[in-house]
């Protein structure tokens, strides 16, 4: 592609006329989110003339998440996608593109597979006595690379493995002896396994261990692109490892590589911050990663890097952008980087020369735009598009023509509702500062009526509200229950900039309790709002905020509290990443206990007088579920009407599917209940 192709096409979200709203006859609801196919992870063919992809769907009756994989044409030309394989997740493509690998647990335990294009020939690739993930395939078709949680004396030696775990399973130990931190993880204790990377030979099937050792690689993310790769000549693999002498104080993962076969792995960066998402760029001169300047702080801004491998320079070419990159692609001629950065609660895919010298937005709309992948010629682009009225698609882009969704796994059936578009306003917060927040109206919305409030408040605290879809949370569900929702933005939240996402530091109660405020006081203002029957929820940092409220307005008719902190010190000396209270309130409460009480709602308890349902997971490591039993203590003690919503088998979020009905339906009964009273 010429440097002057992919600029600024614009994905428009197609627009309804209002006979065409008035024909969907249902309000959206919990029922029929939990029907949403949730696509994800297209991989493009070797050819590029195939995608490949992974689905989700609720199993309401098994009370699970069901996943499959698909292929679509590139072309479409209106041709169905093809079911090929379920259980199953992260489709990769064989280097002849004969076969697709996957992860599945069919034989009873997570094992990769591997299955023909046209869904034949399914069969089972790896025998392990370890569970098998995330598998990643060499250019020259000789290795698997793969995740596996081994025991460090065993490695890839999988008889070890098996008599350990054959033994551990025979006399399971009743207690744990903890000798260091990090010791739990989100919703899960750690054991005497590891997660190692494996190199599996395609041709003779041996393993070897590329990670040995008692650190885990790959570095622990959410949702991130993958930690590691193959170098496109197929000889090594680029991982990330955080070497911190503590691992649940610090983020300073550095990249090393590897040979594929196995050997010694050579470190070949040092920044003091994150260091992580390897990609070698197609003909293997330069390999692209992201980083952050400063340890510590899981939210620093992430920069894009190219290493020049023969050389050794070094190239920050977005370091111009005051926005974190996420997701990124090569060109396939190697000389530009394509890349998503969140802006406003949107994400477009813009482009960046290898040396710099300025981003230009390849794609935009009102969306978010992520997974790029180019076809060998660089003509086609694929991608993902999603906004906060419709659920992830797959799309193909020329450079000369118009974005064209591959997928329609889902039309059928949100033909049947009405969604609506998120609209924006702006408001001056208490010191000047703008405050972008988005709105969803509820179906058959009527300027002339006066609707009940709810106001979300996001976690994070390093996130944001915007143009995308989830099943937690979802606008659209508590917009179809009849209220006017709104989704504030204030500070903390990324996408304006990092000085905007850094004012919350050591100011949790401050200056974004005035932003919402501010926000609130708008929205009271609306000719089609009810400002005396407004309620407010959150979750995790927006769950802090709502106990926070608690003892600092009374301007809301009710509350939702998931997940919240509630006592700083105690949830401090709790949690389990310790450098997110470490940066976020300047130590450990023993080294700064003047914040912690500054900013702690357990403080305002005698204040407390706001109807408050509150939910909490019992697996939640988080936020652990202490902080939600001392919230509902506090407010039965204050005579305080309230709720406490448990979930033994959840952790920090509500996933099972019949768990996700019971949250909705508890949360708007709960709202409907306070907000209706006179």
């Amino acid at each position: 592609m010429r440097s002057t192709a992919w600029l600024a096409l614009a994905i428009l979200p197609s627009v309804l006329t209002p006979a065409q709203l008035s024909a969907q006859k249902k309000p959206f609801d919990a029922a029929a989110l939990l029907r949403v196919q949730r696509l994800s992870d297209p991989q493009l063919s070797p050819d590029g003339r195939t995608v490949a992809f992974q689905s989700a769907v609720a199993d309401m009756d098994g009370n699970r998440t069901v996943r499959s994989i698909w292929t679509v044409p590139l072309e479409g030309n209106g041709a169905m996608p093809h079911k090929l394989a379920e259980p199953a997740e992260r489709p990769r493509w064989s280097a002849d593109g004969k076969s697709i690998f996957y992860v599945s647990s069919t034989g009873g335990s997570s094992q990769i597979w591997s299955v023909n294009p046209d869904g034949s020939g399914q069969r089972q690739v790896t025998h392990l006595a370890t569970d098998v993930d995330g598998e990643i395939v060499s250019a020259d078709g000789k290795y698997l690379v793969v995740t596996s949680n081994v025991y460090p004396e065993c490695g890839a030696d999988d008889a070890c493995n098996r008599k350990l775990l054959d033994a551990a399973k025979k006399n399971p130990p009743s207690a744990r002896l903890i000798t260091g931190l990090l010791y739990r993880h989100w919703n899960a204790w750690e054991d005497k396994t590891v997660s190692h990377l494996l190199s599996i030979s395609l041709l003779t099937g041996k393993a070897v261990d590329l990670t040995p050792g008692k650190r885990p690689v790959p570095v622990f993310a959410l949702g991130e692109p993958d930690d590691y790769a193959i170098s496109p000549d197929g000889k090594e693999v680029c991982y990330a490892m955080n070497q911190d002498e503590v691992p649940a104080a610090g983020t300073n993962s550095d990249l090393f590589v590897v040979p594929v076969e196995g050997g010694v792995s050579h470190k070949i960066t040092g920044s003091p911050g994150a260091d992580s998402s390897p990609r070698y760029s197609p003909d293997g001169r330069y390999l692209a990663y992201r980083s952050q300047a400063r340890g510590g702080y899981e939210s620093d801004r992430w920069r894009l890097a190219v290493l020049e491998r023969a050389s050794g320079k070094l190239t920050l070419p977005t370091d111009a952008i005051d926005r974190s990159v996420r997701s990124f692609a090569w060109a396939p001629d190697s000389t530009r980087v394509f890349f998503g950065a969140i802006d406003r609660g949107h994400q477009a895919i813009q482009f960046v020369g290898v040396e710099g010298g300025g981003t230009r937005i390849a794609l935009t709309g009102n969306n978010t735009l992520d997974d790029m992948q180019f076809t060998p010629d660089g003509k086609t682009m694929i991608f993902t598009r999603q906004s906060g009225s419709s659920p992830v698609e797959i799309c193909r882009a020329s450079s000369s023509g118009q974005a064209v969704p591959l997928t329609h796994l889902n039309d059928e059936l949100l033909g049947q509702y009405e969604l609506t578009a998120l609209e924006e306003f702006r408001v001056k917060s208490a010191d000047g500062a703008e405050i972008q927040s988005f709105v969803v109206k509820p179906p058959g919305f009527s300027a002339s009526r006066k609707y009940a409030v709810l106001l979300l408040i996001h976690g994070g605290p390093e996130g944001e509200w915007g143009e995308s879809w989830s099943a937690r949370w979802n606008a659209q569900v508590l917009a179809g229950a009849g209220y006017v929702v709104v989704m504030p933005n204030p500070r903390g939240s990324i996408g304006y900039g990092q000085k905007f996402t850094e004012d919350i530091a050591q100011d949790w109660g401050g200056k974004p309790f005035d932003d919402i405020m501010a926000v609130t006081d708008y929205v009271a203002k609306l000719p089609y709002v009810d400002a005396e029957r407004m309620a407010a929820a959150g979750g995790s940092y927006g769950g802090y905020m709502v106990d926070w409220m608690l003892g600092h307005t009374d301007r809301f008719r009710a509350f939702v509290s998931h997940s919240g902190v509630f006592d700083l010190r105690a949830w401090a000396e709790a949690t389990e990443e310790l450098w997110f209270p470490v940066w976020e309130f300047g130590g450990m409460p023993w080294d700064n206990a003047e914040v912690y009480d500054k900013w702690s709602p357990n403080r305002f308890a005698k204040d407390f007088a706001t109807p408050t349902l509150v939910i909490q997971g019992e697996q939640d490591f988080r936020v652990p579920y202490t902080q939600s039993l001392q919230l509902f203590t506090a407010l039965q003690m204050r005579k305080v009407p309230s709720e406490l919503l448990v979930f033994p088998d959840e952790g920090h979020w509500i996933l099972k599917p019949r768990n996700s009905q019971l949250w909705y339906k508890t949360v708007i009964d709960w709202v409907n209940n306070w907000t209706t009273k006179k």
